[in-house]
């Protein structure tokens, strides 16, 4: 049954976990002065960078990965939709502009970055890899190679800092899309993941064997499971899609305003 004391130390989750904040403390404390002279401990960036960690690791390394793993369809939904939004959002928020310009700034990596960061590429790449990974075949096969299972989560982390970049990019050599392109983003990539969302919602059949012979902790059957995991899927990413349609929108309309701010008093003034 669950051990509800288990918190995962494998090296390299720990180790990773540790490394990176090792690395941005030392980057943004003592050798911040080489990239940016003059500019102060950037304590809000920092807030959300060690934020992102602690989620990474209450995702993965928390009781809830041992449930997600063995037990639970939903609770594995659950664990990638941390990573995916909370943590990766963060996590972008957590970078500084002048630290990214390490690579941003590289002249020959720029023609790569600029395809790499454009929104068309960034919502296919999230779309096909969590498409992919959710295929009965890869998907079960992580469940039964941890090796592979921490991959699929790192590869679902790098997808989902793709998909949140034309957002949330910290850099000023590729900066957030346009708020014209960002409110044709969201519905987009909503599209896009639709037949995944169907797929896993409507089957007849329970998808993943790790799951359909699974003990079962709840009274939930192994469809009823498979089909709250795949609504949870579809709510979601769709009510964080349309929150952040509707920041687009209103950020758009404010910067409309401060354009043509006669033309809003003209609004206001009609009978």
């Amino acid at each position: 049954m669950i051990d509800w004391t288990h918190w995962h130390n494998e090296p390299i989750l720990i180790g990773g976990l540790t490394f990176l904040g090792w690395l941005y403390a030392i980057l943004t404390g003592p050798y911040r002065a080489r990239f940016a002279p003059g500019t102060p401990y950037p304590v809000r960036h920092a807030a959300m960078f060690y934020g992102a960690l602690i989620t990474f690791y209450l995702s993965v390394g928390s009781p809830l990965d041992q449930i997600a793993e063995r037990y639970l369809f939903s609770a594995h939904m659950l664990q990638h939709q941390i990573l995916i939004y909370p943590a990766a959002i963060f996590f972008l928020l957590g970078l500084p502009d002048w630290l990214v310009r390490v690579v941003t700034g590289r002249p020959n990596l720029q023609p790569i970055l600029k395809v790499l960061t454009h929104p068309v590429v960034c919502g296919v790449t999230y779309t096909v890899v969590l498409t992919g990974w959710h295929m009965p075949l890869f998907y079960d096969y992580a469940l039964q190679n941890r090796l592979v299972h921490i991959g699929e989560h790192f590869m679902m982390f790098g997808a989902a800092l793709m998909f949140w970049w034309p957002v949330c990019s910290p850099s000023k050599e590729f900066p957030p899309a346009s708020y014209a392109w960002q409110m044709l983003y969201f519905p987009a990539v909503v599209i896009g993941m639709t037949p995944v969302f169907a797929y896993l919602t409507f089957s007849s059949d329970v998808l993943y064997p790790t799951y359909e012979f699974a003990p079962r902790i709840t009274t939930l059957t192994p469809m009823q499971d498979q089909v709250l995991a795949g609504s949870m899927m579809k709510l979601i990413g769709l009510s964080v899609s349309m929150l952040a349609f509707a920041v687009s929108f209103y950020r758009w309309y404010q910067a409309s305003e401060k354009k043509n701010p006669s033309r809003g008093r003209a609004y206001a003034n009609k009978p």
